[in-house]
C-alpha cells in the first residue's frame, strides 16, 4: 500500500479490526520509511447483481432507485429514514444471498410488499397500488380486503 504522505512502498500493519457488521476489514498502517500512520479499509469485490424489468430490460440493482420507492410509498406515514434504510439493505442482502447475477424484479417487488405490510398497511397499499399496476379500484379494493382479512 503506497503512503498518502511520501509514497513509500513499504508499510507494517499496526492493528486491524472488522467493520460494518464483519463485512469489512479496518487496517492502520505505519509508513517504514517516514513512520506515517494511516487506516485502510478492505472489503470483498461483490460482482455488480442485475434486474431483469417486467419487458426483459436488463438494469443495474440500484439502491437509491429501491429506497426511493419505498420512501414515496411511507410518504407522511410514522415511518423513520432510519427503518427504510434497514429495510433496504436487508432486501439487498437477501437478493445478493439468493442470486448470483441476475433478479427477477417481481421478486424485489415482492420482498418489498412482505416488509412494508408488516410495518405499514397504508405503505404497503399505496406500493402495491404501483407495483400491481391496478387496472380498477375492484383491483384495489380486492387488494385492501386482503388486508383487512388478514385481521
Amino acid at each position: 500500500m503506497r503512503c498518502p504522505k511520501c509514497g513509500h512502498l513499504e508499510d507494517k500493519v499496526i492493528d486491524s479490526r472488522l467493520a460494518r457488521s464483519g463485512y469489512v476489514i479496518r487496517r492502520r498502517r505505519s509508513c517504514q520509511q517516514c513512520d506515517n500512520r494511516f487506516t485502510t479499509y478492505e472489503e470483498v469485490v461483490k460482482p455488480s447483481l442485475k434486474v431483469v424489468k417486467r419487458d426483459g430490460r436488463h438494469e443495474e440493482l440500484n439502491r437509491k432507485k429501491l429506497g426511493s420507492g419505498i420512501e414515496r410509498a411511507c410518504e407522511k406515514r410514522p415511518i423513520s429514514m432510519e427503518q427504510i434504510e434497514k429495510m433496504v439493505d436487508g432486501i439487498i442482502e437477501e437478493i445478493e444471498s439468493e442470486f448470483e447475477s441476475e433478479a427477477p424484479s417481481s421478486i424485489i417487488g415482492q420482498k418489498v410488499m412482505d416488509r412494508l405490510e408488516i410495518m405499514d398497511e397504508i405503505a404497503f397499499v399505496r406500493f402495491a397500488s404501483v407495483y400491481r399496476r391496478f387496472k380498477d379500484v375492484n383491483q384495489f379494493m380486492n387488494a385492501v380486503k386482503g388486508i383487512i382479512g388478514q385481521r
